[in-house]
């Protein structure tokens, strides 16, 4: 069964033909308001939703539903005359499982939905044969690295050029992540544009702990820093399995605590160091998260470096060339590479 929720009255007789034509049941709803209440009540297969809609617009069924128990399972396709990138990344942050644009093509419509539900199928069989050949506590998943290994298993792919946005602030966070490959920095800004970075994160680190709650708000943006790739996962799927494993939740706690921490002492150093510590420690931190020793070349903008020191570009590039006098580092272009690793951590 599919449900059709589409404002325009031509376009969703028109759809739902298409569809009855294929041997699909379909059932249509006017607004958004009306497909929620259809979508409760006769729990579809998959669900086809406009997104500019009275009543109730399509972010708000999603979010709806994707907080339902009853239906947050079901695959959602967004039906939309938006376009623009952000409308898109907006659709998919929130959880939506793909995104066709008007005027669509019928075949491609077809093909969505034949896609669509073939996995939901192949997931749900796979589900019930593993539940059926292992013990409850066969499949438990008991510490953190087995955690990643679900995450790397079950998790859905994503690569990122540097400087792509991974998710903004005020965009839904349904998922958390886990770092495959790269290196990603999370930010805020001021009130006036000042952009501060808020965290580095590298290669096996988590991401996205906004909030374990259904569609809350991030609080700071994250953006690659150089190529990345990494694997999501829903969040309520992350819930169920903490709710089973009580070692697994309080190896979680022991390392967000641990963030926290580290978060604490960049901002004493932030508040209290001079300057050249501040700019010392920061090069340093950027060399730990991007792998990096003596001799190798560490590749970042001025302008990261700065945000991450909390002073002023122009304060930090003085700094940089006092360092490079007393042959600390070198400096060639954007690179910096660190000359001497255990002077640059006595500086004060």
């Amino acid at each position: 069964m599919i449900l059709l929720i589409e404002d325009d009255m031509v376009l969703r007789e028109n759809t739902a033909e298409i569809l009855e034509l294929q041997d699909y049941e379909v059932i249509t709803a006017p607004n958004g308001k009306i497909g929620i209440e259809k979508a409760i009540e006769h729990i579809p297969d998959i669900i086809i939703c406009d997104i500019m809609m009275p009543e109730v617009d399509g972010y708000g069924v999603l979010q709806s539903l994707s907080s339902n128990t009853k239906t947050h399972h079901i695959p959602f396709i967004f039906l939309s005359a938006k376009t623009e990138h952000k409308e898109i990344r907006m659709g998919m942050n929130m959880g939506a499982d793909d995104y066709l644009t008007k005027p669509f093509d019928e075949n491609e419509l077809v093909e969505v939905i034949e896609t669509r539900l073939k996995k939901a199928h192949l997931v749900s069989q796979v589900f019930v044969a593993e539940s059926s050949k292992k013990d409850p506590a066969e499949g438990d998943i008991r510490n953190l690295n087995e955690l990643k290994n679900f995450f790397d298993d079950e998790g859905e792919v994503e690569e990122f050029k540097a400087k792509d946005s991974i998710f903004e602030v005020g965009d839904h966070s349904n998922y958390v992540y886990l770092i495959l490959e790269g290196t990603i920095k999370t930010f805020q800004r001021d009130e006036e544009g000042k952009e501060l970075v808020t965290g580095l994160y590298k290669p096996d680190d988590f991401l996205g702990f906004t909030s374990l709650a259904e569609n809350y708000p991030h609080q700071e943006s994250a953006v690659a820093v150089k190529d990345t790739k990494l694997v999501k996962i829903l969040k309520y799927k992350l819930k169920e399995i903490l709710e089973q494993n009580r070692n697994v939740s309080l190896e979680l706690i022991n390392m967000l605590t641990d963030n926290l921490s580290v978060i604490k002492q960049q901002l004493l150093i932030m508040a209290y160091s001079t300057v050249r510590k501040k700019t010392a420690q920061t090069i340093l931190q950027f060399a730990e998260i991007l792998g990096k020793k003596s001799q190798e070349d560490i590749r970042i903008t001025r302008s990261d470096l700065a945000s991450v020191a909390g002073i002023a570009i122009e304060t930090l590039i003085r700094t940089l060339s006092a360092f490079k006098k007393e042959g600390l580092i070198e400096i060639e272009g954007r690179v910096i590479r660190v000359l001497d690793l255990h002077r640059l951590e006595l500086v004060d």
